[in-house]
């Protein structure tokens, strides 16, 4: 038995992996591939027989600066010679201390409180808000309002707000679910319609909602630019200055979820910079670490923090979890900041992005793609496919190429480390327009009917 054979075998005999109908792994007709993965070093991955990927989707928008990174893994050996790890209820640390305040200098947030991943920290935001509204004396402020499509994670509380049904479905009983609004989404816009009329229409149709709810309302919660589990949703920047807008109009809370987005993936450090607005909570995640390390984080306002300030202890948020703060991750995502500042890197992706654009491009054009769009260092293309398991399919073709690269649907997405290469960079073009032909050519006789229909549109 090759190695990888014996890695995937005992995997499949012993781990439940993530968002994944594990029989698919197992199927004797087009199984997905589970590549056991021996290393990895900037854009690659390797396997335990040689071969290598390229991550062109970041393992899942994680990876900022490349797998392996040398200025990060020196300050993780560094900080495992001082603090692995300590509660941080009665005890606090430097990297931890250093991380708040260089958080909170970038983005005009304080008090950063810490989590593990993008849905605690939504769990986190949504219980602040409405604690808040408790102890402000409006207990009656408890629901929230997501955006059409949104996703926040897939813990109870975060799926509430999470409008993906296939997420959600299975657990409807154990969800206390918020209202829905439309999305922004500039793919929506109709002749002669440009994004912007999509944002300002969607935010008309919040804006009526919260004129009806506002008093039961503790936040609107929303991600910025780029709805990315929905897939690749963009829109204009201006839906944001409306969203901050209203929430101050109807004395609710704005929630901005970052966890994908943030630390330049937009062209921006954050996504609402974009918009000249500050929300009342951020969340951050995913890219804080590099990609190294698990952590998020919320930062609020000063006029949040000061509602939980009080003598009396159940008006404290007494959230918590035994890794809060871990010195280790924290420590991580210095470094990641450092090199964000040392490598001038929201210049560095704009050149990088225009090159990826140019060589992007056959795909670009290729006559079943719709849609075509880019956000920074996000790029999308939907396909016209009557493949229903379009995804798996082409991730399977990817792989063939060498590439990392998993639809959502039949959106096809790349969001590769910032350090990608011009060369690197030509592999993917051509690897993802070689993996959409070979899928394509899967649709046999279907494939015109489905041209048909979609040219006579």
């Amino acid at each position: 038995m090759a190695l990888n054979d014996d890695w995937r075998a005992r995997s499949l005999k012993a781990v439940w992996h993530p968002c994944t109908q594990m029989k698919l792994h197992a199927r004797a007709e087009h199984p997905q591939p589970l590549i056991p993965v021996s290393r990895a070093d900037g854009v690659w991955l390797h396997d335990h027989e040689g071969r290598r990927y390229l991550d062109g989707i970041s393992s899942w928008w994680v990876n900022l600066f490349g797998h392996n990174h040398p200025a990060i893994r020196a300050a993780l050996v560094d900080q495992l010679h001082t603090l692995d790890h300590v509660m941080l209820a009665g005890f606090t640390h430097a990297p931890v201390v250093e991380l708040s305040e260089r958080l909170s200098a970038l983005t005009g947030l304080g008090h950063a409180f810490y989590g593990s991943d993008g849905a605690s920290a939504t769990e986190i935001a949504l219980k602040m808000s409405a604690h808040y509204w408790r102890n402000a004396g409006q207990p009656q402020k408890c629901r929230f309002v997501g955006i059409a499509g949104g996703y926040h994670g897939e813990t109870v509380g975060a799926l509430a707000v999470t409008d993906i049904a296939l997420f959600r479905e299975a657990y409807a009983p154990l969800v206390r679910l918020a209202a829905t609004v439309a999305s922004p989404d500039a793919r929506q816009a109709a002749a002669g319609e440009s994004a912007v009329d999509v944002a300002e229409r969607a935010a008309a149709a919040l804006d009526a909602w919260l004129m009806e709810h506002a008093h039961e309302t503790a936040a609107v919660i929303a991600e910025p630019l780029v709805q990315c589990a929905a897939g690749m949703a963009m829109h204009d920047p201006v839906y944001l200055k409306r969203l901050r807008a209203l929430c101050d109009k109807h004395r609710v809370h704005l929630v901005l979820d970052e966890i994908a987005v943030g630390f330049g993936r937009t062209g921006t450090l954050f996504a609402h910079e974009q918009a000249n607005i500050r929300p009342d909570f951020l969340c951050l995640s995913k890219g804080l670490t590099g990609g190294t390390l698990p952590l998020s984080a919320v930062l609020t306002t000063d006029t949040v923090y000061e509602a939980f300030y009080d003598d009396e202890v159940a008006r404290g948020f007494l959230h918590s979890h035994s890794y809060t703060g871990n010195p280790l991750a924290c420590r991580a995502a210095l470094a990641t900041l450092d090199l964000i500042e040392q490598t001038n890197v929201i210049a560095a992706n704009r050149v990088t992005a225009e090159r990826l654009a140019r060589q992007f491009e056959p795909l670009t054009q290729h006559p079943r793609v719709r849609h075509a769009r880019r956000q920074g260092m996000i790029f999308a293309w939907d396909v016209v496919s009557s493949l229903p398991d379009f995804a798996r399919r082409y991730a399977r073709h990817a792989l063939a190429q060498g590439l990392l690269l998993r639809p959502i649907g039949h959106t096809l997405y790349a969001m590769p480390p910032y350090v990608i290469s011009e060369d690197e960079g030509a592999q993917l073009a051509r690897g993802a327009l070689a993996a959409l032909d070979a899928t394509l050519a899967e649709e046999g006789a279907g494939a015109a009917r489905i041209d048909g229909v979609v040219d006579g549109v």
